[in-house]
């Protein structure tokens, strides 16, 4: 084929052209922008642009040579245990050197963290069995205040108040969606006595 001194639009060199994917870094094309409005003074502002010049940040680089601090911080004692503490198999050294005590395991959902520890925190059993034991320390603590004589205020504990006030279609919808979910148990379980 002779060359007919007519370059196709296709071989042309175009210009650049801005593009909609809103990354402005590591292109190897240029990119075409409208040009910026200057930032207001807001250098009244405590810590106000500390993302701009890097010589301006105290904490660049993290690390210096020499290290700042030359003194190693002393190692923490181990707190004594006094409640039963529950560890996952990775930790191979045992209890960290300070633990919480607020919630030991006690009843049912104790038993059900017992048998999530016993895996590994990898496992999605673990987390199931966590969620599910704390779902039942809720229903075992309503029974605890029963036995006391306390009859909780469900309702107020739950923010039914405060949703009303603040969120009445939210709390309506959620209504809406617990009674459509009851009724379609209740109509699922007539069903079932009536097979």
């Amino acid at each position: 084929m002779e060359p007919t001194g007519h370059t196709p639009d296709a071989m042309k060199p175009q210009p650049p052209q801005a593009h909609s994917h809103g990354y402005d870094e590591g292109h190897e094309h240029d990119h075409l922008h409208a040009p910026r409005r200057p930032l207001p003074d807001m250098s009244h502002i405590q810590g106000w642009g500390a993302d701009l010049d890097r010589k301006n940040r105290p904490a660049v680089p993290m690390e210096r040579t020499p290290p700042r601090l030359d003194v190693q911080p002393l190692p923490l004692k181990q707190q004594p245990p006094s409640v039963e503490v529950l560890v996952s198999p990775e930790h191979l050294d045992g209890l960290t050197p300070v633990f919480g005590t607020t919630a030991p395991p006690k009843g049912l959902s104790g038993w059900l963290r017992r048998q999530a520890y016993k895996m590994t925190e990898n496992d999605v059993r673990h987390f199931l069995m966590l969620v599910l034991a704390d779902r039942v320390d809720m229903v075992e603590g309503l029974g605890e205040d029963l036995a006391r004589g306390h009859v909780p205020n469900v309702l107020a504990e739950m923010g039914i108040k405060a949703e009303w006030q603040h969120n009445k279609a939210g709390l309506v919808r959620k209504a809406a969606v617990t009674a459509a979910a009851g009724a379609a148990l209740y109509w699922l379980l007539r069903r079932r006595g009536r097979d």
